[in-house]
């Protein structure tokens, strides 16, 4: 298994590097997006020998900081059935801006003005060739790797103004936690089967796989790519499974003190704890 971290050292030097066990092996430094998973920067980290750190002694950054971030709503039928949703005929398509990703051990900082923050632990899927019209047969070839996020949603802002703001609501700083690493495609031994699983202050909240998705990632990619380039670099949110906080009974929205994490098979686990902003 090949995974890519982008990480900082103790003297402020900003690498990418190869991850093994609880150490990370330096490759090169890291450009201001971070990991762009194309095979050149792939061959760059498997041949890394540089410095070797203890990941417990550096801080990991969002391994990819994107230029686009396309999220898929009710992309699974848990989802849908607890929000008493139709099931969509096409991919719900929103977007959240970059300045949303922070990293995966940083706080998710709730905005004085946000009373109903949600999670939305989802499969982070990051593109590393120019996509465009792409088929669903060729739609993996694009893919660098897959890394874990969560979809943080201020669900006032989204839901409660007349319009629904869904970018605004998606978008606060500190609201799409990304990580812990890339992962290569070529290490992930099912891909129709990915699991991902949501556990909050110790409580698991969401647990699905990939084969239960209403559209897949190759279908997702297909019909992102009709028109709209997707460039390397670029991460697309492929959905959340139900159990989403604002549809619980009662419902159970972030608080200060909390600490989110995200699980994705392959990958890792994120983990923000939650702050309310100063």
């Amino acid at each position: 298994m090949t995974q890519a971290m982008h990480f900082s050292t103790a003297d402020g030097r900003r690498l990418v590097g190869r991850v093994e066990g609880e150490s990370v092996v330096a490759a090169f430094d890291a450009p201001a997006e971070g990991f762009v998973p194309a095979d050149d920067a792939w061959r760059a980290v498997r041949d890394a020998n540089g410095e070797r750190f203890a990941i417990a002694d550096v801080h990991v950054h969002a391994p990819v900081l994107p230029r686009k971030i396309l999220a898929i709503g009710l992309n699974y039928m848990g989802h849908v059935e607890e929000t008493n949703l139709a099931k969509p005929e096409v991919p719900v398509v929103f977007a959240k801006w970059s300045s949303s990703v922070t990293g995966p051990f940083d706080p998710i900082v709730i905005p004085h003005e946000e009373t109903r923050t949600d999670y939305e632990g989802e499969i982070g899927v990051v593109i590393s060739k120019r996509a465009y019209r792409v088929s669903v047969e060729d739609a993996w070839d694009h893919v660098g790797g897959i890394t874990a996020l969560n979809d943080v949603s201020g669900r006032r802002a989204q839901l409660e103004t007349p319009m629904r703001q869904f970018t605004v609501g998606k978008s606060f700083d500190t609201f799409t936690p990304v990580g812990p690493v890339i992962t290569s495609v070529d290490a992930i031994t099912d891909r129709d089967r990915i699991a991902v699983r949501t556990v909050v202050s110790g409580e698991q909240m969401q647990s699905s796989t990939s084969d239960h998705l209403i559209f897949s990632i190759p279908e997702i990619i297909e019909y992102l790519s009709r028109g709209i380039t997707l460039e390397p670099g670029d991460l697309i949110a492929t959905g959340t499974p139900g159990g989403v906080g604002d549809e619980r009974k009662p419902p159970r929205y972030l608080v200060p003190g909390d600490v989110v994490r995200v699980e994705v098979e392959g990958v890792g686990a994120i983990e923000n704890p939650v702050e309310a902003e100063r």
